[in-house]
């Protein structure tokens, strides 16, 4: 009997639970969370057309906290800064590579995503961080409330970040000669890169001080400052170095760059980055 009076006390107690259980899914019809897609902006219906249906590239500049770190003062862009950014991304980086590589190219290696932050990243050693890449699948773009399309040193800064985060993803995809490139300057890297000014590293074989930082920087900052400098330009940077083997470890460090765009992707890195200063100059004069 006792037994029989338990079951019959759990059956009560289930059938209280059952009702309770219909009763909140009724009232939750009334609070659940709205899942519908929101209305895309003519800047999103934008984005879409030039970044996500041709090259399957996604672009954030809606605040997310969980793409950023959160320790840093950091922000999102000005919405009426995200389109011009996007814009000279996508004349000097995109359609030059388009135009010497092949229209298929970037759409087979790309980054997935990008995010665009408005603020800067400042590090505890003083450096800033221009961009970061994220296992060759995200780009994150700091300072782009900073873009000035009519100042042709403030482009180039700029640009620096999506061509050098780029080759890193490059080489992610096919490695470049790496013992070749250790040989040329082996006791110049170092992890306080930061330390020794541009000026200073260019006279000991460095295009830039964070190509001091290791190989795999050293080979993407050569490649980057060919892009994004001229013909021109490029000469006047080795011309204004008074240490020859500077010049001579520069020189070697440019040629492995050069054989590994021929070689690893028939690209010539020469018409790339004539390319790329047509597209610059386009995008400083308005076109």
């Amino acid at each position: 009997m006792k037994i029989l009076n338990k079951y019959k006390k759990l059956m009560v107690l289930s059938s209280i639970v059952l009702l309770t259980a219909c009763a909140s899914e009724d009232s939750l019809k009334e609070s659940q969370l709205d899942l519908s897609t929101p209305s895309k902006t003519t800047l999103d219906n934008w984005i879409d057309t030039n970044y996500l249906i041709p090259y399957n590239i996604n672009v954030q500049y809606k605040w997310d906290q969980n793409t950023v770190d959160n320790n840093r003062f950091l922000y999102p862009p000005i919405q009426t800064k995200v389109q011009p950014v996007l814009e000279i991304i996508q004349k000097i980086w995109l359609n030059s590579y388009k135009a010497v590589a092949g229209p298929d190219f970037v759409k087979i290696i790309a980054p997935r995503e990008f995010v665009l932050v408005g603020g800067v990243n400042l590090n505890t050693t003083g450096t800033i961080t221009l961009g970061l890449a994220e296992g060759g699948k995200r780009i994150t773009f700091f300072e782009t409330d900073k873009v000035d399309k009519t100042n042709r040193a403030n482009i180039k800064r700029f640009v620096h970040t999506i061509q050098h985060e780029y080759i890193h993803i490059l080489n992610q995809t096919k490695p470049f000669d790496e013992k070749s490139m250790a040989k040329i300057t082996p006791s110049g890297y170092s992890s306080a890169w930061y330390n020794t000014t541009d000026a200073a590293a260019l006279e000991q074989g460095f295009l830039t001080a964070y190509a001091k930082s290791n190989i795999n920087e050293d080979f993407a900052e050569t490649a980057a400052t060919i892009l994004i400098n001229s013909k021109a330009e490029y000469a006047a940077i080795l011309a204004g170095i008074t240490t020859a083997t500077a010049v001579t470890s520069i020189k070697a460090k440019e040629a492995i760059v050069v054989k590994y765009y021929k070689d690893a992707y028939g690209i010539d890195l020469y018409a790339l980055r004539d390319e790329a200063e047509k597209n610059t100059t386009a995008v400083i004069n308005g076109n």
